[in-house]
């Protein structure tokens, strides 16, 4: 096992001396480490958030009001401010037209790109063909659709109407997709017919008719055919009935004017979504102001981007780094869209995407790193790639050391936050070396500490994250949450006016930390707190295993049992050897007390379409609680599974 805190990567003083963070220091005037801005930036968030209005010389009008007003969970940013979001993404349009804005590819080999001018121009035409439907501010405009050129444009065009966004991926199913648009009552509804994913086709055109028939706000649906290249010829949808219903090609008809409305700063940008693993999922809304402050500040200085780079997301319309991916063109860089599978041909599909279309930062979810390096990839060709980025569960030390065994010029940088704030709580930066397991710094602006059960703050000791000063990019509200009870009850109940966000952290003396899973699915053995993540680290050390989930089924005040359930890999099968060497391995590295009842093998380890272990609905399916009740199926990648996991015996 690689050993925690072993260190990996250093910067160099080139890369030091050229990070966007340094000429930010610069121009404050302000000199010393890391440590010392981070601090400033938390104990002066007033003069810390203007400086970042000021330095990116935002798009709008900074008024004269305080730059933040109250406290959590109602706290106000930037009163009398205007600005608008599409006006800031489409800055440098005017101005350089032909610089690369987009580019797209899908795994059928399809290649489409987009300079600032091109794009400019079909957001003008979508925005007034939106405009030509009644959309205006304060309308929500919902999309089922991949992640292709066409949803970047209807979203910058619904921005720039003052209007508010919300999108699905294709793959989430009807009942998913209606409890979330049902709450948020759209005016247009802009869907696909279909996808392809994995080398196979999937027809969603029944799919699209259910959710238009649950809609009964929505003056207009748009075809947004999976053929279409959006020029004029493309395919029309009929029209009739009492929604009207229109082709992309017939939205993006007319020429006009583009133009932005200006919003305050807390005026609603986007709705995205909690996982939504059970009940209904929390309709969260974000701000125009607290995204485009919070992107440029996190794009620019954490990973390094600007002008000359090319950034790469892998992900889906569905989760929230895909609004975090179009941030890239706040600060100027060409972003690269991809629709399809990670995997599809195979594991190293999106290290060639990366290596052809010569990107320089390129991010994933965790598990795509470790199913490289349990496949025994040797990424090539990648000459530009100077940054990786981890998210969406924590990366194992083996994870880091890998990616930096195999490509040591790059600096990786595993990221922790979340779809409630649409950013990074911790993270990387250029001037911090990388440690294997250790995330390197609390991100500026973001006042993270660590807190024990009776809420005092710790250091080297895992504790609750809990953000104990607001930040521009939190929530402005839930949608449909008069009074906003369901927002208190959300982050701030266990703590009064402190932000719970429902991880364990610890927070290590130099400010780095470590990130151990979702503190609602501890380990707790014979009072042994363990957060999964460390865990899994021992278990998928092993290769025979691709995947697995643990459950502590204890509850309060009875010890429970400890189940391991793992997914094997291709051709690999659960011997008694292998048992043996995981009991003693869980022995040695964790515990005896760790050591699991029975470990049991699953075709599949349950996860939601972002990628994230069902850990607390598997837990309650052992307790007894229904699948359909424990879980929402249509938010899975892979609700077929589910059926593996049983009541306990009692």
């Amino acid at each position: 096992m690689v050993e925690e805190g072993a260190l990996l990567w250093e910067p160099t003083p080139e890369v030091v001396r050229d990070a966007k963070i340094t000429r930010y220091m610069a121009w404050l005037g302000r000199s010393g480490d890391y440590a010392s801005l981070w601090q400033w930036s938390v104990d002066a968030p007033a003069e810390f958030w203007t400086s970042i209005w000021d330095y990116f010389e935002v798009v709008g009008e900074r008024g004269d009001g305080p730059v933040i007003s109250g406290t959590m969970p109602t706290a106000e940013w930037f009163t009398g401010s205007t600005l608008n979001y599409a006006a800031n993404a489409l800055r440098r349009a005017a101005s350089d037209p032909d610089r690369p804005a987009m580019i797209f590819r899908d795994e059928t080999g399809g290649r489409r790109t987009l300079t600032l001018g091109e794009l400019a121009e079909e957001v003008a035409r979508v925005r007034t063909g939106l405009a030509g439907l009644g959309v205006g501010r304060g309308d929500r405009v919902a999309a089922y659709a991949p992640n292709v050129p066409e949803t970047l444009v209807a979203f910058l065009a619904t921005a720039s109407l003052g209007a508010i966004w919300s999108s699905c991926s294709p793959d989430f199913g009807a009942p998913s997709v209606i409890d979330r648009f049902t709450q948020i009552e759209p005016k247009v509804l802009i869907a696909v017919d279909g996808y392809d994913y994995n080398g196979r086709r999937f027809d969603r055109a029944e799919v699209v008719r259910d959710i238009a028939a649950k809609l009964p706000t929505l003056v207009a649906q748009v075809r947004m055919s999976s053929t279409d290249t959006g020029a004029p010829g493309a395919e029309q949808a009929p029209s009739g009935g009492a929604v009207h219903t229109l082709s992309w090609a017939e939205l993006r008809g007319s020429a006009g004017p583009l133009t932005f409305e200006p919003v305050s700063f807390g005026h609603p940008l986007w709705i995205v979504y909690s996982s939504g693993t059970t009940g209904l999922p929390k309709p969260i809304v974000h701000g125009h102001g607290g995204v485009v402050l919070e992107h440029l500040k996190a794009l620019s200085f954490h990973q390094d981007l600007g002008e000359e780079d090319v950034f790469f997301w892998y992900t889906t319309t569905g989760w929230m780094m895909w609004n975090y991916l179009i941030g890239g063109l706040l600060v100027g860089a060409t972003v690269v869209l991809y629709d399809g599978s990670a995997t599809h041909p195979g594991t190293d599909t999106l290290w060639r995407l990366a290596a052809e279309e010569k990107v320089t930062y390129f991010g994933t979810g965790a598990p795509y790193i470790v199913a490289s390096m349990k496949a025994g990839l040797r990424p090539g060709g990648l000459t530009a790639l100077r940054g990786l980025g981890s998210t969406g569960s924590p990366l194992p030390p083996e994870g880091f050391a890998w990616v930096h065994d195999a490509l040591p010029e790059v600096q990786l940088g595993s990221f922790s936050g979340g779809t409630d704030v649409c950013t990074g709580f911790v993270g990387a930066v250029p001037l911090l070396p990388v440690r294997a397991g250790v995330i390197p710094c609390r991100c500026l602006g973001a006042r993270v500490e660590s807190f024990d059960p009776s809420g005092t703050p710790v250091v080297g000791e895992v504790g609750e994250l809990v953000v104990t000063a607001p930040m521009p990019s939190m929530p402005v509200m839930f949608w449909n949450d008069a009074g906003g009870s369901r927002y208190r009850e959300s982050y701030f109940a266990d703590y009064p006016g402190v932000w719970r966000h429902g991880d364990w952290i610890k927070i290590l003396p130099d400010g780095g930390s470590v990130i151990y899973g979702r503190s609602d699915s501890t380990l707790n053995r014979g009072g042994v707190r363990m957060g999964t993540s460390e865990f899994y680290r021992v278990v998928e050390r092993f290769d025979e295993i691709a995947d697995s989930l643990v459950i502590d089924t204890g509850q309060l005040g009875q010890d429970g049992r400890l189940l391991l359930y793992v997914t094997m890999a291709e051709g690999a099968t659960l011997s008694d050897e292998l048992i043996m060497g995981l009991r003693r391995a869980l022995r040695e590295g964790l515990s005896p007390r760790h050591v699991p009842n029975e470990i049991i093998v699953v075709p599949g380890i349950p996860r939601t379409l972002s990628g994230k272990k069902l850990e607390v609905p598997v837990r309650k399916i052992l307790l007894g609680v229904p699948p359909e009740k424990a879980a929402n199926l249509d938010a899975m990648a892979n609700p077929e599974v589910l059926s593996h996991f049983t009541p306990m015996t009692r």
